[in-house]
């Protein structure tokens, strides 16, 4: 491929002196000696080598093996199905090339390929400043806790949309609800071992999960005839721990609750085989929590049949009857259990189906989408991936920006950014699905999305909770916390994700205005989609930030309900991401929450929303984006116009409620909004648990050193200017000071007294020399900080209708946009 190259190197084969040098190094700590054994058990997930997504360590199936040197290899085994064709052909070259790279001719590994997967002599970048995909670069294999048994199969499901809507279940009233037996009367059939919960907490973790040999915990069939169902949820984002056969065709579930904790059995994923097509199975998750569910008014489990997929390419589905959700009739004296019941009839004889919660969207999938966003020669030049942490299991917290390339520094420090996050609540995968959607369309080349990366500058963080998505949770962390009531923590270590978004935020804040935050949510007891937001209590800015979700109902009215939005800001919420970015200057900060089951707006009344459905509101928070930044502001002015009026209805019917009447002409403005809106306890909140035991100490030693820090804190040196300005400065005080005395002698004297003129002198010199004995105050300068909330005021123009024509607002007519000041200002944001 270089001839040159190749005959320089025969001539002179001595090793590359950095390669051998960092062999020898790192083979001192226990690296590279997969030759003559295996990994040292002492290396833990903490270092930078072993988490390194350059870098897969082998061993994922439970095998203690070494460092495998092409990582390209492992890709094929881990993910064969989530790259498309053509990617797969470019890693192939790769390979072939890297045979290349491993002949004793070329002896260094530092050698970059391009985009046609060629070698060129070109150096790599430092190891772990920018971990991002390329083509050379695997998926990273995703880290369980190591008391975390994986089975080693490769789940994949097609994306389908079903050709006609599927409506909500209609209770009959006939629906039988089965007395829970357990396994007293019944038969288990699989049953997890080992699983954490609370009062033990996370303490390391690896690929592949718990290390040995995987144990078949189904039960073994007799024979062809025995139709004992096999049930399995040891895959990523599965979730059931066990289950017990009371009949036949008849099944008790119970579901694992999150890792190191005692609660939260919501979401359910698991596959099943030794299907029979005519029989009719029932399943009944006796372990559920919360007393009031979409299932109680007509939403249905999800079914996944492979031969289905196989052959007719039919995916996801709802499915099931005589659908029962209802209080569990055997409490353990602490907390009451509720019941889900259905029964199904599969499609096939001997197939193998998954049931779940809502359509699952697991870290692999992720990870696959921004592969083929790096892969792609367009989109990688306007989408820039990076590591924006590492989870506490060390899986990678992926960070995108998002905006098409300045002109100018001016120009890139002009543009406002947009901040969007997904997943903090591992088992509400519909927000993952959402986001998406406005990845897919903001990475389009229609004119809409390229004038929405000209203006804005878009940073996306799609999976903040990898570690509880991997490992099948509904709420937490491996911390055995929910992350969204922990925004405000000072605890790095214990909850980077959330930590380091903040500081992102922070950062950002500092360097130009963020219009708006979102952060996509799931609602297992409301239908429709709706925001959370918070009331400004600025009234200049007032009802502002309410325009936004009103112009999302107009843009989306048969799937956003503006009526479900709640802008209350509870105490109990302080702690959730949308209060805390709003605290922090972000006066539009929201929390999307989409309904795990369907509509009752419009035209899709009583149906379930699908993957595509949820995706098309990805698309209209982009078209909303654009209509609320408008430089024709018509349609804001009528939005707020709208929300006054909804306001004055609002506060009638409120006081009507409580049998008073009040004239609101002059004074309804003045009405607190906290006052009339109801609380947010219908959503789907937890309260905040606090920290768990072994952080407490860890939490008061930081603040205690915080405290200290800002006790002892040193002023900063100062340059010569500053000196000689603060020099000036006192001079100048101590000039005012002998005036004042000066003064003060004069009408202290006697009226009707003269002050000799010697005298005055005398005074002067003897508080003058006074002052020069003294030691000169410093003074502090107070520079007035930049606002982060500079939103303008809308003109006062306005039409009578909502017009959908697009007033663009190109980079080049943006003279009336302000430029912000940037700490670091860059020609590429």
């Amino acid at each position: 491929m270089f001839p040159a190259l190749e005959t320089e190197v025969k001539q002179e084969t001595l090793p590359d002196p950095y390669e051998d040098f960092m062999y020898h190094h790192l083979q001192y700590y226990g690296y590279f000696k997969g030759h003559r054994g295996s990994l040292p058990t002492s290396a833990t997930h903490q270092h930078v080598w072993k988490n390194n997504p350059r870098y897969l360590l082998s061993g994922s199936f439970g095998e203690r093996q070494g460092m495998i040197p092409d990582p390209l290899q492992k890709e094929k085994l881990l993910w064969p199905t989530c790259t498309s064709s053509p990617v797969h052909r470019q890693i192939e070259a790769v390979s072939r090339d890297s045979l290349m790279l491993s002949s004793p001719l070329l002896k260094s590994r530092q050698l970059l390929h391009d985009e046609f997967g060629e070698v060129n002599p070109c150096l790599r970048e430092p190891r772990d400043l920018f971990t991002f995909f390329s083509s050379s670069g695997p998926l990273q294999a995703p880290r369980w806790p190591i008391e975390c048994e994986v089975i080693k199969e490769n789940l994949h499901h097609i994306e389908w949309v079903p050709p006609q809507p599927e409506y909500f279940y209609q209770p009959t009233g006939n629906e039988k609800l089965p007395e829970i037996v357990g396994e007293e009367k019944g038969t288990v059939v699989f049953q997890l071992d080992s699983v954490p919960t609370e009062g033990s907490y996370f303490t390391s973790s690896r690929v592949g999960g718990k290390r040995g040999i995987i144990k078949e915990l189904a039960v073994t069939l007799q024979g062809p005839e025995d139709k004992t169902l096999l049930f399995e949820s040891r895959f990523e984002s599965g979730n059931l721990q066990k289950a017990v056969r009371v009949d036949t065709y008849e099944y008790e579930l119970t579901l694992r609750t999150d890792l190191y904790t005692n609660k939260h059995t919501q979401w359910f994923y698991f596959r099943v085989q030794n299907t029979r097509k005519d029989a009719t199975y029932r399943f009944t998750i006796v372990n559920l929590l919360k007393p009031k569910s979409l299932y109680t008014i007509g939403m249905k489990p999800l079914m996944y049949s492979q031969l289905d997929a196989k052959t007719h390419n039919i995916g996801w589905r709802r499915e099931g009857n005589e659908i029962r959700y209802y209080k569990n009739n055997r409490d353990d004296g602490q907390q009451a259990f509720y019941c889900l019941t259905w029964t199904i009839q599969f499609p096939h004889d001997q197939d193998t189906c998954f049931f779940a919660h809502f359509y699952p969207y697991t870290y692999t999938d992720l990870q696959c989408y921004l592969l083929s966003v790096a892969n792609n020669p367009v989109q990688s030049q306007f989408c820039k991936l990076r590591t924006l942490c590492r989870s506490l299991a060390g899986n990678t917290v992926y960070l995108l920006t998002i905006t098409n390339p300045s002109q100018t520094p001016q120009e890139a420090a002009a543009k406002k950014a947009v901040v969007l996050s997904a997943r903090v609540h591992p088992g509400e995968s519909n927000g993952s699905w959402i986001m998406k959607g406005f990845l897919d369309f903001i990475l389009s080349n229609s004119p809409d999305a390229q004038l929405l990366r000209d203006i804005f500058v878009f940073k996306v963080v799609p999976m903040l909770n990898p570690d509880g998505v991997i490992v099948g949770n509904y709420r937490c962390s491996l911390a055995g916390r929910d992350l969204n009531r922990h925004y405000k923590t000072i605890l790095k270590e214990s909850f980077p994700c959330i930590w380091y978004t903040r500081n992102m935020i922070k950062r950002l804040l500092e360097e130009r205005e963020v219009l708006l935050y979102c952060d996509f949510h799931g609602h297992s007891r409301k239908n429709n989609i709706f925001l959370y937001g918070c009331n400004n209590n600025d009234r200049k800015y007032w009802l502002h930030e309410r325009v936004f979700p009103l112009m999302l109902s107009k843009n989306a009215p048969d799937k956003f309900s503006f009526h479900s939005c709640n802008f209350k800001v509870q105490k109990c919420k302080e702690g959730t991401g949308r209060v805390v970015m709003w605290r922090m200057g972000i006066l539009n900060s929201y929390t999307m929450e989409s309904t795990f089951g369907g509509s009752t707006l419009g035209n899709k009344r009583d149906t379930h929303f699908t993957t595509e459905d949820l995706k098309s509101l990805g698309y209209h928070v982009c078209d909303t984006l654009l209509d609320f930044c408008d430089p024709d502001r018509t349609k804001f002015m009528q939005c707020l116009t709208e929300l006054k009026e909804l306001l004055q209805q609002e506060i009638h019917k409120k006081f009507n409620e409580l049998g008073q009447d009040m004239d609101l002409e002059g004074s309804w403005s003045d009405i607190c909004l906290s006052d009339i809106e109801s609380s947010t306890s219908g959503s789907d909140s937890s309260l905040s648990d606090g920290l768990p035991v072994h952080l407490l100490n860890v939490a008061d030693e930081l603040n205690q050193k915080k405290k200290m820090y800002k006790k002892k804190k040193k002023k900063p040196l100062q340059t010569r200017k500053q000196r000689n300005e603060q020099y000036q400065k006192n001079n100048l005080m101590q000039e005012l000071k002998l005036t004042e005395d000066a003064l003060s002698q004069l009408h202290g004297r006697e009226k009707g007294t003269s002050l000799d003129p010697s005298k005055m002198t005398s005074i002067l010199t003897k508080s003058k020399e006074r002052m020069q004995t003294e030691k000169p105050r410093p003074t502090v300068s107070c520079s007035p900080e930049r606002s982060t909330n500079s939103s303008q005021e809308p003109a006062a123009d306005m039409k009578s209708h909502w017009s959908r024509n697009r007033y663009p607002a190109t980079k080049r007519g943006r003279a009336a946009m302000t430029v912000y000041p940037s700490l670091h200002v860059y020609t590429y944001p």
